[in-house]
């Protein structure tokens, strides 16, 4: 796949406006009653970090980043900073955060999800960037030892046993992680404020499926 496993600039996507999206099909019925479906099973995120005045330095740091992906071309990491990890805004990420399943005695492979509720309903999203040095596993409340007990792929988000969890063993995780986006655009547009400043009103991007 064509993507780079860099991040963009953390300091210059704090503050990017953005979030989640879907896509729902609405057919309304002759009585006025609604039909809707949706065919995507997960949602998708936007971003705009467009910069309002900023060091002449950062915005050679945004063209370089743009050109070095190849506008649309490559994807690449981004931190959503109202969502980046496991662990609700105010606490430190721990290995019980989240649920990714329970054990059997026979599977040695889980990926990781972020479970997202709202009253009986829960949504679980995968999480296929965990940043590297960050992720945290337990089985039934026992935390395990990364390199010892299990590994990460902080390529795929998948958090491989050296042996299989038991029985009804609930598989947790905790981490911080990354959104796989790519530039929704071909083309990056700066302006010249000053001698000392500079701008670039719109840089859009998508999460993209990996």
């Amino acid at each position: 796949m064509n993507f780079h496993e860099v991040r963009f600039p953390t300091n210059l996507s704090f503050g990017a406006v953005g979030g989640p999206e879907r896509r729902t099909d609405i057919v309304t019925l002759s009585n006025g009653y609604e039909e809707r479906n949706t065919p995507w099973q997960h949602s998708r995120r936007r971003f705009d970090a467009g910069m309002g005045l900023r060091s002449l330095d950062d915005v050679e740091a945004v063209v370089a980043f743009f050109e070095a992906r190849q506008g649309q071309m490559y994807g690449f990491r981004w931190k959503d900073w109202s969502d980046y990890k496991s662990a609700t805004p105010k606490r430190a990420v721990s290995a019980d955060d989240q649920v990714l399943g329970m054990g059997d005695e026979a599977e040695t492979v889980f990926q990781l999800v972020k479970n997202y509720r709202s009253g009986t309903v829960t949504y679980a999203r995968p999480i296929k960037k965990p940043v590297a040095g960050t992720v945290l596993v337990g089985i039934s409340g026992e935390p395990q030892l990364e390199g010892v007990d299990y590994e990460v792929d902080v390529e795929t988000g998948l958090v491989t046993f050296n042996h299989p969890p038991d029985f009804q063993a609930e598989v947790t995780a905790g981490y911080e992680f990354d959104v796989p986006v790519r530039f929704d655009t071909d083309g990056i547009f700066t302006s010249m404020a000053s001698f000392q400043a500079g701008e670039v009103p719109d840089i859009p991007v998508v999460e993209v499926r990996v």
